[in-house]
């Protein structure tokens, strides 16, 4: 299974990261750090689609996507561009990603910025908010309930936001009923690699106003971001599109394409 070898992969990383930077060391850096920007207010249901544009090198489907040596100016042009937050894959083995990455990134931008990796120890929040991000991804299909229950907590109690990313209906309900603020659905099946692009649309309306929903993958038009808005979504999380093209222009077309009402047919 493709996301159980990640996060295993992930977390041994994070192991041997641990042996020359301990947990205590990690977590009074964390909480040295500065306030963790404020996500929610970033990423608000508006009358335009929300974006977060992602720093991303390669992905396991895709392969090899673009070398992005500055990470940093690559995000500078997504903010330029009117992302609304930055993502930073920080996974190493199949993304080429690092946490310098995201450093990087964090020091360089204004808006909010996640960690996107596949998190499941208190170890690796701890780092994000070393590092400085203001979001960390939770992925449910990847953790246990008990886990996922945990993480979350530090999370929040970090000044972070989760994003709480899942794939299916199931996987919904455990987000809804964790009380997130931040739920993504993802088009992509991380256990197969399957994509399901219709799968936002068929979940969507389980989501609580209360939450704020965010699309994730299968988008490489403006008419992706435009069909994701017309389902409700108030973000799009997108990659693959921005780091193959100018991303300046390309966030400009995604943008106009999802001017439309918030969640579709609603006042």
């Amino acid at each position: 299974m493709v996301l159980a070898d990640l996060t295993a992969g992930a977390v041994e990383d994070a192991g041997t990261r641990a042996l020359t930077r301990p947990l205590a060391t990690v977590e009074r850096d964390a909480l040295a750090r500065p306030a963790a920007r404020d996500v929610l207010a970033a990423l608000a249901p508006a009358d335009r689609v929300k974006i977060i544009a992602e720093v991303k090198r390669a992905s396991p489907s895709r392969g090899a996507l673009a070398e992005i040596p500055d990470p940093a100016l690559q995000a500078s042009l997504y903010q330029q561009g009117g992302a609304s937050a930055i993502s930073v894959l920080t996974e190493e083995r199949r993304f080429g990603g690092s946490l310098a990455d995201l450093e990087a990134v964090t020091a360089r931008v204004s808006v909010p910025v996640l960690r996107k990796d596949f998190i499941a120890t208190p170890y690796q929040v701890f780092e994000a908010r070393a590092a400085g991000a203001d979001l960390v991804l939770l992925i449910v299909a990847g953790l246990s309930q008990k886990t996922l229950h945990e993480l979350h907590a530090l999370v929040c109690e970090l000044g972070m936001t989760p994003l709480v990313e899942t794939h299916s209906a199931e996987e919904l309900e455990i987000a809804i009923d964790l009380g997130a603020d931040l739920i993504g659905v993802n088009a992509r099946n991380l256990k197969t690699l399957e994509l399901d692009r219709d799968l936002f649309a068929r979940l969507s309306d389980r989501i609580p106003d209360t939450a704020i929903r965010v699309a994730e993958s299968a988008v490489l038009a403006p008419d992706d971001v435009r069909r994701y808005r017309q389902a409700g979504a108030d973000v799009v999380l997108i990659g693959e599109a921005l780091v193959t093209g100018d991303p300046v222009a390309t966030l400009n077309a995604f943008l106009a394409a999802g001017d439309l009402p918030v969640r579709d047919g609603e006042e």
